[in-house]
């Protein structure tokens, strides 16, 4: 989910269903909003000499939706043979049971009580499916489930929310804590840094070819907005609601709520290092 428009730097696009790397073929739901963007894109994942397919994030309880993914695959003589959760968020992962009926596949997540078999998911794990592999990357901070999943092959990261395509995203307190999410983007980057990753498949946006520069906005706009938090507690704004119309002037008003929770989760990472 995002807390914001486009900002000044970041890449706009339209985002289309369609192949986005050798590997991945975005199908995206109609459930755009301001804060789902576009829509949530589900993304199909495969090796191409593969009839074997992942699924990561199925999205919304939205049949119509779910059925076009199972067609879309097929189109592409794929079986979908897993599914994966970047997080528990209903716009990524209410339509995760259905779907799982309708492929009989299981599910697999970080929360236990997101899963439909007998395995999880756990940071450093390999997934592989039809000579497929996915490294698992923990990237808490969005939520405190939220998972990134490294598609080495294709020098791509997939992020859900964590990063997105366009705008930035919201820190979910307090399920999200935003010192977990600044560990989280130093992890990605490391990624672009030490494993050649140059592709973002986000969990809504247009998929970003500069996976470095993306982080490195990322970190600087949480830089600067944790700043403006900071300087505007010392000028007086106490509470999280005269924070954000003070800091989030520019922004939406249909996104304060969002803000807010983002608002909270800084003052708590202040106070915990008792910068104000």
């Amino acid at each position: 989910m995002s807390d914001a428009a486009a900002l000044p730097g970041q890449p706009r696009g339209t985002v289309v269903s369609g192949p986005a790397t050798a590997r991945a073929v975005n199908v995206l739901a109609p459930n755009p909003s301001a804060m789902t963007l576009d829509g949530t894109n589900t993304w199909i994942v495969s090796e191409p000499d593969s009839d074997l397919a992942v699924v990561i994030d199925p999205g919304p309880l939205d049949d119509g939706h779910l059925r076009h993914v199972v067609d879309i695959a097929a189109e592409l003589g794929k079986r979908v043979a897993l599914t994966l959760l970047t997080h528990g968020h209903p716009d990524h992962a209410e339509g995760a049971a259905r779907f799982a009926e309708l492929t009989g596949t299981h599910v697999r997540a970080l929360d236990p009580a997101l899963r439909l078999g007998d395995e999880g998911l756990s940071a450093g794990q390999v997934v592989t499916v039809g000579g497929l592999e996915l490294r698992v990357v923990a990237t808490p901070g969005h939520t405190s489930d939220s998972l990134s999943f490294h598609l080495p092959a294709d020098g791509a990261v997939l992020t859900g929310d964590t990063i997105l395509g366009r705008g930035t995203t919201m820190v979910a307190h307090p399920d999200g804590r935003l010192g977990d999410y600044l560990d989280s983007l130093r992890r990605l980057r490391s990624l672009t840094v030490d494993d050649g990753v140059h592709t973002v498949l986000p969990g809504h946006g247009p998929v970003l070819e500069d996976a470095q520069g993306a982080v490195e906005f990322y970190l600087a706009h949480r830089a600067s907005r944790l700043a403006q938090v900071e300087t505007a507690v010392e000028n007086g704004y106490t509470t999280a609601q005269e924070v954000v119309a003070h800091v989030y002037a520019d922004v939406d008003r249909s996104l304060w709520p969002a803000a807010e929770l983002s608002v909270r989760a800084q003052l708590e990472y202040l106070r915990g290092h008792d910068l104000i």
